[in-house]
């Protein structure tokens, strides 16, 4: 919400500011994609690490040019993951003016909350959802065929679950936001568990390629974790909000 004493740009300025933003977001990528881009291989292996030792002969390039694809797609992803800090200050720099003191605090406040679960999310998803998964494409079918994947395929599989989970993580801050909004209400979000609980499901089975309910169960479990901590934080931010706006009647 924005002060009433507060001076309102032209917007044209609020044009000209986002176009700043946009550019120097585009700039955080570009920097950190170079920086990725000389740890290339390194991040490859890194990736390819929850492959088991036998079966890692069997990932292959087969195009002339599918290594340079797979590397130069590998370091944009990985530059993406390393600005994502400097795209977030941009966003949040440009809505600053609309912000009130105490919201300006709260945000500067759960910055590095914002961060931290995303990260959160790529650990988990490299840990413990990537060695299940692998294990299981790697080795279904293995007694009818040989198993031997491209190694485009195989890394386009991997950043996908990286990057969606770490994605799905940031549920809590985005419900919180809502919250802080006005446009969602604890009361209103457990009044949804049971949806969610069948959503949670349907969404880890966009986010993973297999089908067996072990993966499916170890995706949808810290979404559902998550759901929770998200209704106690909104309950939390509705018990600080000020009760003046709540008497006009």
């Amino acid at each position: 919400m924005i002060n009433a004493n507060e001076k309102r740009l032209p917007i044209t300025e609020h044009f000209t500011e986002m176009r700043q933003r946009f550019l120097r977001s585009i700039l955080g990528i570009v920097a950190g994609t170079v920086i990725a881009m000389f740890f290339g291989d390194q991040i490859i292996e890194i990736l390819l690490a929850p492959v088991p030792d036998t079966l890692r002969p069997n990932v292959q390039a087969i195009d002339t040019l599918e290594y340079l694809s797979v590397y130069f797609r590998t370091a944009l992803t990985a530059g993406l993951v390393l600005s994502m800090p400097w795209l977030l200050y941009q966003f949040f720099a440009f809505l600053m003016p609309a912000f009130t003191a105490r919201e300006k605090r709260a945000i500067f406040v759960g910055f590095p909350f914002i961060v931290g679960l995303f990260l959160a999310g790529v650990a988990f998803a490299y840990f413990l959802a990537l060695p299940i998964t692998i294990q299981f494409l790697f080795e279904f079918g293995s007694d009818v065929v040989n198993v031997a994947p491209r190694i485009s395929t195989y890394i386009d599989l991997v950043l996908r679950l990286l990057v969606a989970i770490g994605l799905a993580f940031e549920m809590p801050v985005i419900l919180g936001a809502l919250s802080v909004a006005g446009i969602v209400t604890s009361k209103w979000l457990a009044g949804k568990r049971k949806i969610w609980f069948v959503l949670a499901f349907v969404i880890s089975a966009f986010i993973t390629p297999t089908l067996d309910p072990i993966t499916q169960s170890l995706i949808a479990a810290p979404l559902i974790v998550l759901y929770e901590i998200s209704i106690w934080l909104t309950r939390l931010i509705g018990r600080r909000k000020p009760s003046s706006v709540t008497a006009v009647a």
